[in-house]
């Protein structure tokens, strides 16, 4: 073994004790009368430790039962760090939080709006290496307000109601490696939550019945999900679900980033969805407006649901990159939007995963009511049961460029009463065993301009909606 592999793994042997193990003399909840066997109330032994101040909990191997919150005023008790190994396990057997962070800062992240007492006493609390499991049905796993600089890391928090529950205001805020597993309420709740800057990475996020990442009202901004499995986060019996919800009803969202994650399951909930971005609009001209937007989908894996990605008075939305497996009712459903880029993404019906029953799954992309947006490079395979693989009505200003659209049982793409369209450039074709259509039909609107495309079996527009030049038939 040579001398610099023998140094480095005997500098990775010296590391890994702090990293796992507890320091010697540690505070631990045991030093302030906790067993840790899952029968003893273990809650106000836990709070003496924290109230303590010492700043670094503890948590050996075992079973710690809480029958309430415990609360960490950090203006109070000071800098404080929880953590374990992964073997300590909090059962929450009361309503709430098993940990609630508590902290003043009211400012933004402007270095200039902090009092002094967030960077003396309070900045970065931490959770690590924690299972939380709920043995009540309002229990939740860790909740948050005032923070500056929370981070949570290696919890896994499951049969609880809501994971990570983040309300009134925080700041700048990492979850990574977590599991948040089977909950009956939300994975990562952002509720009313005023919040600027949050990483979400590398985390499991499956399985609860409310929703994997939600955010509804408040003020939220600079929200990065990253390399994350979220799954089947939604209930047959329960409201339309999503596995990434962002809902601007009463508040607003914007400036969001969901990057290389798999996002999927599950078909049998009504309404279900990947990604749903709900926003609103403001009075405009007489029209309703988009104004909340601002948001990356790219380089995702998205199937099995109703709808994979639904946007509702939306703005400024890129989605790009993107591996799409049909959704069962759409692919994508775009409505009262504007500003809008779809860019190179594959929709497709990959036959290992779409049998059985799963062969009924429709997919397709709807545009509906919305204007200035830009269509480019798709893929879109083997949309089923409708009359157009891609369909927009009552459209305005949509540049539809070099897509290609195969083997649909409908007309490749349809325009309903849409204005001030192009569409160039394209390669479409219908099912080959099905029954031959035009690859393209027209109707309504006007000022629309489709040239130079290859549309096998022909085209359809009425009189008057779009000038036809330099098509070909494929004959």
């Amino acid at each position: 073994m040579s001398l610099l592999r023998a140094c480095s793994l005997a500098a990775l042997l010296f590391a890994l004790p702090a990293l796992t193990l507890a320091a010697p003399g540690a505070n631990t909840p045991a030093d302030y009368g906790a067993v840790g066997d899952g029968k003893a109330d273990d809650t106000k032994a836990i709070q003496a430790a924290v109230d303590a101040g010492k700043g670094g909990l503890w948590f050996p191997k075992g079973v710690y039962r809480l029958t309430q919150p415990i609360v960490i005023d950090l203006d109070r008790v000071g800098f404080t760090a929880l953590s374990s190994d992964g073997t300590a396990r909090i059962v929450m057997a009361g309503a709430g939080p098993a940990f609630k962070f508590v902290g003043t800062h009211k400012g933004t992240a402007e270095p200039k709006s902090f009092q002094p007492e967030v960077w003396e006493r309070q900045r970065t609390p931490m959770v690590d290496g924690l299972e939380i499991v709920g043995a009540h049905a309002e229990a939740d796993g860790i909740e948050a307000s005032g923070t500056m600089q929370l981070t949570i890391t290696r919890v896994t928090v499951r049969e609880a109601r809501h994971g990570i529950h983040l309300t009134v205001r925080n700041r700048n805020i990492i979850i990574g490696d977590c599991h948040l597993y089977h909950n009956s309420g939300i994975g990562i709740y952002y509720d009313q939550v005023d919040l600027h800057q949050s990483n979400v990475i590398g985390s499991h996020i499956s399985y609860n019945a409310g929703g994997g990442i939600v955010s509804r009202g408040g003020q939220v901004r600079n929200l990065q999900v990253g390399t994350c499995d979220i799954e089947s986060n939604m209930t047959p019996d329960g409201p339309p679900g999503a596995n990434v919800l962002l809902d601007c009803a009463g508040g607003s969202i914007a400036e969001v980033a969901i990057v290389g994650c798999t996002l999927q399951h599950n078909n049998q909930s009504p309404g279900s969805a990947n990604v749903r971005f709900l926003g609103r609009g403001t009075p405009a001209s007489g029209i309703e407006a988009p104004e909340w937007g601002h948001l990356t989908i790219a380089d995702n894996v998205l199937t099995d649901v109703a709808v994979n990605v639904e946007l509702k008075q939306a703005r400024g939305v890129v989605i790009h990159g993107n591996t799409f497996g049909p959704g069962h009712e759409h692919d994508l459903l775009v409505e009262e939007c504007s500003n809008i880029v779809i860019g190179a993404n594959t929709f497709d019906r990959n036959p290992p995963y779409f049998t059985g029953k799963l062969a009924k799954a429709q997919g397709g992309l709807v545009f509906r009511k919305s204007r200035d947006c830009t269509l480019t490079g798709l893929h879109v395979n083997g949309v089923r049961g409708k009359d157009a693989a891609v369909l927009l009505e009552g459209c305005d200003a949509f540049n539809i460029a070099d897509c290609t659209i195969f083997d649909s049982d409908g007309a490749g793409l349809v325009l309903r009463d849409v204005t001030r369209t192009r569409v160039g450039g394209c390669v479409i074709r219908g099912r080959e065993e099905g029954k031959p259509g035009p690859a393209l039909r027209a109707g309504g609107g006007k000022g629309n301009w489709i040239t130079q495309n290859l549309l096998e079996n022909g085209w359809e527009v009425s009189p008057g909606t779009a000038r036809v030049e330099g098509n070909y038939d494929g004959k």
